[in-house]
């Protein structure tokens, strides 16, 4: 094992895996091939970087922790290739790091406390990146992966699964980590779907019209929606106004951003 031993921050919300068996599942579901250029958030110890870096050759970590940069350096001597850039993950620019080489393909155990922006900031940049395979809070992934009507399917449901595929591929349990987490995680595979299939022409306006939707979810669409667009406008989009949020698949929200995007300047929401 090539990873070191730094005792977890619980600021920066560190839990380190050491469980050799799901070190392993998460490389499989990776699987990374020749010419790939994988990016890893939150390398920590280096639990799925040397697996990873003995099996690629070379990897791009991002670690914001400056304490971990030498010891991690220092472990990949005779590995592979480590390229490590020391900031706050949600400063880099994904698609100025693609450059003209490529998509990238993200990996990471995800802080949980900051999981959700690091996820949007990802989306940001989809454009850039082929695949993402992140290690998350079970219930996280279970609210990204969630079915319409589902208890947990909302906001970020919505958001995740219009712009990517979202596959919950397997649990992972609190004794897995040092130190344990208090929760069950999950590890969940995102594909970015191609610019035509997602059909969304004004992201903020998408946006906004998920936000306000799942605002309050007692409401019902004519309700919720107020401040965007009338009853008449949801039922032009082909949706029904007493609908509530959860009723309605990511394509009749994408639908319904559509048609509020293709109304005349005068009429469409500030």
């Amino acid at each position: 094992m090539s990873h070191f031993k730094a005792p977890p921050k619980k600021n920066l919300g560190q839990h380190f895996l050491a469980d050799r068996s799901y070190i392993d599942r998460i490389v499989m579901a990776v699987n990374p091939k020749p010419g790939d250029r994988l990016v890893e958030i939150g390398p920590g110890q280096g639990a799925i970087t040397f697996p990873l870096l003995r099996k690629h050759g070379e990897l791009t970590v991002i670690e914001f922790d400056r304490d971990l940069i030498t010891p991690l350096m220092e472990a990949s001597e005779g590995v592979g290739r480590l390229t490590i850039i020391h900031k706050d993950v949600l400063q880099v620019d994904f698609s100025k790091l693609a450059g003209d080489e490529g998509p990238l393909r993200l990996v990471g155990n995800l802080p949980y406390n900051i999981s959700s922006p690091i996820l949007f900031h990802a989306l940001e940049h989809a454009g850039a990146v082929s695949d993402m395979h992140f290690m998350l809070q079970k219930e996280v992934v279970d609210r990204m992966a969630a079915d319409p009507g589902s208890k947990v399917y909302g906001r970020l449901s919505v958001m995740l699964q219009a712009y990517c595929t979202v596959t919950s591929l397997f649990d992972v349990p609190p004794g897995a980590f040092r130190p344990p987490p208090k929760v069950d995680s999950a590890v969940v595979r995102l594909v970015p779907k191609p610019a035509a299939e997602i059909g969304i022409a004004d992201p903020a306006l998408f946006e906004r019209v998920v936000r306000d939707a799942f605002g309050q979810r007692r409401k019902t669409l004519r309700n919720a929606l107020s401040q965007v667009c009338t009853g008449a406008d949801i039922e032009a989009a082909g949706l029904r106004p007493d609908a509530r949020a959860e009723q309605l698949a990511v394509a009749d929200f994408v639908r319904l951003a559509q048609f509020l995007g293709s109304l005349p300047p005068g009429d469409r929401p500030a």
